[in-house]
């Protein structure tokens, strides 16, 4: 049994990928640039916004001056959509609500911006089901660097020697975040990526629903 579960948000809590795609696609059409479809923004995020501008700008534009400016008019836009398609996967909200009930320790560690990732959080679900939820902040190293993964341990006072923290999320990016702070990863199929991408990074469990995932993390 996990009795602290670390929660990725987008891909994993959240399906937010349409609000990303399209805020993106606003940006790129006001520049005359080319837009993409929501199957390539699957793997442009991931890494945090800085770099999801980066990649969905083309290379004409990715000066640092440029990119700075990009992110601000990104930031904008989203902040203006991150709820027009934006949902919990199915039964995500009712498994909260049973691991809080049980005790279980929750927190969200996220690459999406800090100010983002508190206000997304508190749309969908009860905030209060989260001890923590953290997004990207300035001068913290972004996933799956280990650095913030360990801070939020240490902030919730809990040692991953115990065996008994767990990181869910749906990428690779996640499964090396786990690994990085050293915890065990359960990767989530209803995400952005790919069984195959999981099963290739090292997840040491594999969820197919919410079901599924209150088995791995109730044991």
């Amino acid at each position: 049994m996990y009795t602290t579960v670390l929660f990725d948000l987008d891909g994993t809590l959240l399906n937010t990928i349409d609000d990303l795609a399209d805020s993106a696609n606003r940006v790129c059409e006001a520049h005359g640039w080319p837009t993409y479809d929501v199957a390539q923004y699957r793997y442009f995020v991931g890494n945090g916004i800085p770099k999801l501008v980066e990649r969905f700008s083309p290379e004409s534009a990715r000066t640092p001056e440029q990119l700075a400016a990009t992110l601000k008019e990104f930031d904008a836009q989203y902040g203006a959509h991150m709820f027009d398609k934006t949902a919990p996967y199915p039964g995500m909200p009712e498994l909260l609500q049973r691991l809080h009930a049980k005790g279980i320790r929750m927190a969200v560690f996220s690459n999406k911006a800090d100010e983002f990732a508190g206000d997304v959080v508190a749309r969908y679900f009860d905030r209060s089901l989260f001890e923590v939820i953290r997004g990207a902040r300035a001068g913290v190293p972004t996933k799956p660097a280990p650095e913030g993964t360990r801070a939020l341990m240490a902030h919730l006072g809990v040692d991953p020697a115990a065996g008994n923290v767990l990181y869910v999320g749906d990428s690779n990016v996640d499964v090396a975040t786990a690994h990085n702070a050293g915890l065990p990863c359960c990767g989530v199929l209803w995400g952005f990526r790919t069984r195959e991408e999981l099963q290739e990074a090292g997840a040491e469990y594999l969820a197919a629903d919410t079901a599924e995932l209150e088995k791995v993390i109730l044991g």
